[in-house]
Order: structure tokens, then sequence, then C-alpha cells
């Protein structure tokens, strides 16, 4: 069997080919200003993660509404304020031979009380002190989507795509656990999904014929049913709702934690769904270039690629050069960082990642 080629074009239904099958991760990166401006530090770090070779270059999570603001320099497209530097980033993306992409967020429950005062999510909660989303304001959730979607394209962006998962807003919609609520966003599994499928359609009837529209969504943890999320996944792809798929699997060779579904990996309960003219990315443990054939091997279309990423902002150029590229061992300097790009704020924030960066 040969093995399939990371740097093959990727050709969606719509909008620009993906130069490869290598794609960015959207990494938290604490770098921009706190308006949601964007920085010259985060402009720098995407840039040269573009011109180090990704076909597909996103956003951190861009929070949609100002109470979504899930951590401190979070990059915002709530406003037109935010629409000069995205313009920036986006104009530089394409000059460097990639595709950019942004991705649209809403933190909900998530978001820390400190950034945003009091947290709204889809039920009351008081160990985080949420307080739940009337219908209207789910109503006026969706317009933000929408309306940032359309700014985003305005900025230059060819693709955005929407942070389901995580435990963020939508994904807390999606989780019985988190979403009590008893009208028609709540409930049964469709009236939970109600929320992201609208999000969806107001993205698509504000924005061009042109734009690439995708979702990211998570399959366990967070109170989510690997098997509600599966079926939402196949839905979304036979309706034609989104251009791409991103599962994020923590781990792309894992076993489904559902017990009763783990008589195969996790990644396999998503490469059967038929896709249509859809493309699927799998992000999660996606280190070296054996990772990316392997995923891709499994039947993803698309290798996520975080880590690496941070540590090489021309892995796909190493890649390239070398099928089974290894990054470098950890953990590795300030400096080191620093020269690939990491901004202060941004090492400080992967302090978190244990053994990453040298004490």
């Amino acid at each position: 069997m040969s093995r399939p080629d990371p740097f093959g074009a990727l050709r969606l239904r719509r909008g620009p080919a993906w130069p490869n099958r290598l794609a960015l991760a959207a990494l938290t990166n604490q770098q921009s200003h706190p308006d949601g401006t964007i920085s010259d530090a985060e402009l720098r770090w995407l840039v040269l993660r573009a011109e180090g070779g990704f076909g597909l270059t996103m956003t951190c999570a861009s929070h949609v509404q100002a109470v979504g603001q899930g951590f401190p320099g979070q990059l915002g497209v709530f406003g037109d304020q935010h629409a000069d530097g995205l313009a920036r980033l986006a104009s530089a993306i394409v000059a460097a031979g990639s595709v950019p992409a942004l991705q649209l967020h809403h933190a909900g429950a998530r978001a820390p009380a400190e950034l945003v005062g009091q947290p709204v999510g889809p039920s009351d909660d008081a160990a985080t002190g949420t307080r739940a989303l009337t219908a209207a304001e789910v109503e006026d959730v969706v317009d933000d989507f929408a309306a940032a979607a359309a700014r985003a394209e305005r900025a230059g962006f060819a693709a955005v795509e929407v942070h389901g998962a995580h435990g963020y807003l939508l994904c807390q919609f999606l989780s019985p656990e988190q979403n009590r609520r008893t009208d028609r966003y709540g409930g049964s599994p469709g009236n939970r999904a109600r929320i992201v499928v609208e999000v969806l359609d107001a993205i698509r009837d504000r924005c061009s014929a042109d734009l690439q529209v995708g979702i990211r969504l998570s399959p366990e943890r967070f109170g989510l049913r690997l098997a509600d999320i599966r079926d939402l996944a196949g839905e979304l792809l036979a309706a034609g709702r989104v251009d791409f798929l991103d599962m994020s699997l923590w781990d792309a060779r894992k076993l489904p934690e559902d017990a009763t579904l783990a008589d195969r990996p996790l990644l396999a309960h998503f490469t059967d769904l038929e896709r249509g003219d859809a493309v699927l990315g799998v992000a999660g443990t996606i280190r070296t270039g054996r990772d990316v054939v392997d995923v891709l091997t499994a039947g993803a279309d698309y290798a996520i690629v975080g880590r690496a990423a941070v540590l090489h902002h021309d892995f796909p150029r190493r890649l390239r050069r070398d099928r089974d590229f290894t990054p470098v061992a950890l953990p590795v300097s300030e400096a080191y960082l620093h020269g690939e790009g990491v901004s202060p704020p941004f090492v400080d924030y992967l302090r978190r990642w244990e053994g990453f960066v040298a004490t």
C-alpha cells in the first residue's frame, strides 16, 4: 500500500484549494491586545507558520461577543475595530502561499468572570456563576456568529471554522449534562444541536457562496455522548452544511471512552461517515511525520498540527524533506521558542504544558 501524500492539494467544493493537507491548529496564545485587536507578535506567529508551509493557517479561537472571551490576550472578531488588523493578517497569510482561516468562538460558561463579568451559557450554573441565556439571547448569539463570519470574509479570510468543541458555548449546548433547558434549544439531541445548525445556516446566509465554512467538534468529555456527536457530524455532512469537519480527538489513535463503542478506534467512528464534497480533518497528538501519514492512511483528508507547529514554524517544509521527521526533544528553552516566533506571553502560557518549556 502506497503512503498517502501530505503534499497533494486539497480541493473543497468552494473557495481556494489548500496547497497541502497540513493545517495549523487553532492554538490559544494570549498574544493579542486587551481589546481583541491583533498584536504584531500574534501576526508574526501566524505568518511564520504560513511561510513555513502550512496549507491552511488557522487563527486562535476568536470571540464573537465580548462576553464570550475565553482567555486574556484573545483575538477578537466581535466588532469593526478588529477589521484592519484581521485584514493585515489575512493578506500576509495569502502572500505566504497559505489559505487563511479564522476560528469563531464563544467561551460561554468557561469565560473567566474577571474578564467578562457574569458568564452566560445554556443553563444556570452556581459553580461558575453562569446565567442561562434567554431564547432571544441565543438568537443574538447566532446572529453574532454570522456577523463575525461576514467580518472575517470582508477582511480577506477564505475560511471560517465554528468552534463547537472543548466545553465552550456551542459544546455546552450539545452536552446533556450542561444543557438542562426545556425550550427548543434543550432536551433531545436535535434540540441541543439546534444552535449549531442555526449558526451554520446563518453564516451561509450572511456570507458569499465562496466562503469555506467548517466546524470543530469533540466527541468526548464535557458530558458529550459519542453517538450524539457522530450523528450530528453525519447530519451536517449529509446536508452540505459544512465544507470541512475538524474532529478534535485528544489522541488520534485512542479508543472511545464509551466502552460500548470501543470495538474500533475513535477516529474510525468519523472516517466512515459519508462526506459528500466535504473534507475531514483530525487533531490529536499529531507530532511527527509518521503521525501525519498514519491519520491520512486511516481515512482523514488532512492533519491538524499543534505542538509540533509551536516547535517548528516550518514543520511542513521539514516534513517535505523527511517524511519521518520528528520534532526537537522537549523541554525547549525560552530562547528557542522566541526564535520560533513565540512571544513572552505565549511562552508563559506554554508553561502550562507539562515538560514543554525548560525551567
